[in-house]
């Protein structure tokens, strides 16, 4: 962590080659446990999931020359906190436009946490229709989960505080490519 000088503290935990490699390895390891993409499908989370489910539609399109159907899912109204939102929530709206029956659909996500997202995906999910298997992709495992929730597929496990959260960066919302590790400042400060 940086010195501490009234702004939050923050450490690059991956760098852009890091993310690079992470998927291309999560792209290999897909690949190897599901036997080939018969009957695989990307789905990401809104909004970084997205993000993710296209760079690893394209790693395993260079690998296996295939165009693996890839949807993005909206889990605004899923989220188990709306009741307690204090505004009116954003829908951006979920994409999928393939059957995901009998489908081994990889619900790809930036961070796991608590796992209450994922939670909210599954439930969203399920509303297209049944698919054979789900399994769960993710760039960053931080830890601190609050239900039984675990990826299969993880770039990284890094280990936080209550007091830390990890921000992920991409090229085509933040201008920059890493995750970081961010130190919370205290209420007030």
């Amino acid at each position: 962590m940086t010195p501490h000088n009234g702004t939050p503290r923050e450490r690059v935990v991956m760098d852009a080659q890091g993310v690079d490699r992470a998927l291309t390895r999560i792209a290999h390891e897909i690949l190897e446990r599901n036997k080939g993409t018969e009957q695989l499908a990307l789905v990401g989370i809104r909004s970084r999931g997205v993000y993710l489910a296209e760079r690893l539609r394209a790693k395993i399109g260079a690998i296996e020359q295939i165009e693996l159907p890839t949807g993005i899912i909206d889990i605004t109204l899923y989220r188990d906190d709306l009741s307690r939102a204090r505004q009116q929530p954003a829908v951006k709206g979920t994409d999928i436009r393939f059957p995901i029956d009998g489908r081994r659909v990889l619900l790809v996500d930036d961070v796991l946490y608590t796992g209450r997202t994922v939670r909210a995906a599954l439930d969203a999910l399920v509303d297209f229709g049944r698919p054979q298997n789900v399994r769960l992709v993710v760039l960053i495992d931080r830890g601190h989960r609050e239900l039984p929730i675990e990826a299969e597929f993880v770039g990284r496990k890094v280990p936080t505080a209550d007091n830390e959260i990890i921000e992920v960066k991409f090229l085509e919302t933040d201008g920059a490519e890493k995750v970081l590790l961010v130190e919370r400042l205290p209420e007030g400060q």
